[in-house]
């Protein structure tokens, strides 16, 4: 028989805040008694009961929090009488009540051994895992004939294969092979996990995967999507010019963030992690703009913003109605005088609270969600460096989390490739900044002729400092911070040229929306969809370049060297080659309107280049035929690229 509650005239009992969502198994609750004289205080959650902690009028507990909603009561038990309850407040339960699946390979001589014994119950209640189902990727390169379980031998690894254990045969096609496993617990609560393995020369290798990167990713072109200057249509805009990219060559879209944010907002102030701006549709159709787009071999990166939420989050909006009692009061990053820190002028983008665990799990949810539900390929992380400052240690457990789920993500920083920091931790690829915050490495490069090609060796060296071995470096001509587009500040001329710099360094290109038409706006303050027309015919260079980066292994490989070449002040050159020297393509670039007679000196172990009759120009496909001997001398017009091969 539930306790009555007496009249409050006569003494009460509260609970601090009101209903919440709780991202954790257990949260302490709180609360105070009025004019009551208690002998115990309990905590009620659901059926059960938890006794308090009492300080004169205060108390808490720490209560169980179950995967659904949870109705909390305390209640007074006076020495004499009947038991005064407080009135109720919800917490919901929002993390998943789920197995984890874990994937242990290794290789047993030229054999590659699955083991998911290694894969844990849920955290909650520890239900026993039932069945390990595995499933190969319908895109690898063939099918895997299994070894073990003996039953099973000879047998291609395809549908669901039950068992704890498998060895496979290594298949006979190189490539990337990924292999999935799903665990189910004897409540029917399952989770999948994915690794992989590449065959090289018929033989399997294990990737460390701290350092290396899957195939797609060093051999990507990035198309940077706002989605409102896409089309009023939003996803259905994208999906209605996926083709159009997919013939332009590009194979990952970077879209603008599309997560719920206040109108007439760019998108970086987050009102729900969970779910997508109406403006551009519903989830469901993000699912269909995803599914669209893998069909024609294109990833999909989504712009995470973990550093700091809107000030309209409504659990922000909680503490404002609520101060210290409410729940989320530590959620938020807090001063000494307990008021939000941001950072700049970003007053309505309160930063997160890393050091709250909840916070931390939370944001790690947020991030899985969009890959188990949706099959999303990676992120670009929003103030990666504000975390950084804040809770270094967070982007490992980060990295471990998704790359679990899906080992073959894209995780890119914004923040600058000159900092080792986030390629030791949790990132595959950062910006291509200066040491300076937010500072454009090429912002400078292009505004003194006479210094221009000191400034770029200078931005692609790191001030000749180089960068971490596994730095990969994003690269772009415009973004959404670069305010006016690099065409209206330098002309179509020197554009030609700067794409050309920006499609055969060695990093990941990023194309920014209508860059390959010269479109002329500004991201945050031109939100009306563009003409998409092409009044400087720029596409089919744009298409020409791109395809060539593609079919090029030079041209995505990590290698290269930058030439000396004469004259230095108006000719910038760099060889790129694959890890063994083979292969070298010479790059030329003319930043001037004159034409320019140069030199080239190569390195010693590419000298052979010198004695070559006459060059490929991949770019225009004109035969160039240099001057006999060393050092390689080419007439060079205005304003002009070469690639030679």
């Amino acid at each position: 028989m539930p306790p009555s509650t007496q009249d409050s005239a006569a003494g009460e009992i509260t609970l601090n805040g009101g209903n919440a969502e709780v991202w954790a198994w257990e949260r302490t609750v709180s609360g105070q008694v009025n004019d009551l004289s208690c002998e115990t205080i309990s905590v009620n959650v659901n059926e059960a009961s938890v006794a308090a902690r009492v300080e004169g009028d205060q108390f808490s507990a720490t209560v169980p929090i179950a995967e659904r909603e949870n109705q909390i009561t305390a209640t007074c038990q006076p020495s004499e009488g009947q038991a005064v309850s407080s009135e109720s407040v919800i917490y919901t339960g929002k993390l998943r009540r789920v197995p984890q699946s874990v994937i242990a390979i290794s290789l047993e001589g030229d054999r590659i051994v699955l083991d998911g014994g290694g894969s844990q119950p849920a955290e909650r209640d520890g239900t026993p895992i039932e069945t390990y189902t595995w499933m190969a990727r319908s895109s690898n390169p063939a099918p895997v004939l299994l070894e073990a379980p003996e039953t099973l031998a000879g047998s291609p690894l395809e549908g669901d294969i039950q068992a704890q254990r498998l060895v496979l045969a290594p298949p006979s096609v190189d490539g990337e092979y990924f292999i999935s496993l799903q665990v189910t617990d004897q409540e029917g609560h399952s989770d999948t996990s994915t690794t992989y393995f590449t065959v090289v020369n018929g033989q399997p290798v294990l990737a460390d995967w701290d350092t290396e990167n899957t195939a797609w990713v060093e051999n990507t072109v990035v198309y940077g999507v706002i989605p409102r200057n896409f089309g009023s249509e939003g996803f259905q805009s994208i999906i209605d010019r996926l083709d159009y990219l997919a013939e332009l060559g590009i194979n990952a879209l970077w879209l603008a963030p599309i997560n719920q944010s206040p109108p007439g907002d760019y998108g970086y102030a987050v009102m729900d992690y969970f779910d997508v701006d109406q403006r551009y549709g519903d989830k469901e159709d993000f699912r269909r703009m995803v599914q669209e787009a893998h069909a024609r071999g294109i990833r999909v990166l989504m712009d995470f913003v973990p550093n700091h939420s809107s000030e309209r989050h409504p659990y922000f909006q909680d503490t404002l109605f609520s101060g210290q009692a409410s729940p989320y009061w530590d959620f938020y990053d807090r001063d000494e005088n307990g008021l939000p820190t941001h950072y700049f002028d970003w007053t309505h983008l309160p930063n997160l609270n890393y050091e709250n665990p909840e916070v931390r799990r939370w944001m790690l949810e947020a991030f899985s969600y969009w890959v188990r539900e949706y099959d999303v390929d990676g992120f670009r992380v929003d103030v990666a460096w504000g975390i950084r400052e804040r809770r270094p240690d967070f982007w490992p457990e980060w990295r471990d989390t998704l790359k679990r789920i899906k080992p073959d993500l894209l995780l890119l920083a914004e923040a600058s490739a000159r900092d080792e920091f986030y390629f030791i931790n949790g990132f595959d690829a950062a910006y291509d900044w200066t040491s300076q915050l937010g500072r454009w490495a090429w912002e400078l490069v292009f505004e003194d002729t006479n210094l221009l090609t000191f400034n770029l060796n200078s931005a692609l060296t790191n001030m000749r400092n180089g960068f971490h071995p596994d730095a990969l470096i994003f690269r772009f001509m415009n973004n959404n911070d670069t305010g006016v587009r690099f065409v209206s500040k330098y002309g179509v001329d020197m554009t030609r040229v700067a794409a050309a710099l920006l499609l055969t360094l060695p990093g990941i290109p990023c194309v920014f929306t209508g860059d390959e038409v010269g479109e002329q706006f500004q991201p945050y303050f031109d939100p009306a969809p563009l003409t998409w027309e092409d009044r400087h015919g720029l596409r089919d260079y744009y298409r020409r370049l791109i395809t060539l980066r593609r079919e090029t292994p030079s041209l995505h490989s990590r290698q290269w060297t930058i030439l000396q070449v004469e004259p230095h002040q108006r000719v910038y050159g760099y060889l790129r080659f694959l890890a063994d020297n083979s292969d070298p393509i010479v790059v030329l670039l003319n930043f001037f309107d004159e034409p320019a007679e140069v030199e080239v000196t190569l390195p010693e172990e590419f000298q052979t280049l010198a004695t070559k009759s006459s060059f490929q120009d991949l770019l225009s496909g004109e035969t160039i035929s240099p001057s006999d001997g060393a050092p390689l001398r080419i007439s060079m017009p205005p304003m002009r690229a070469m690639i030679l091969s």
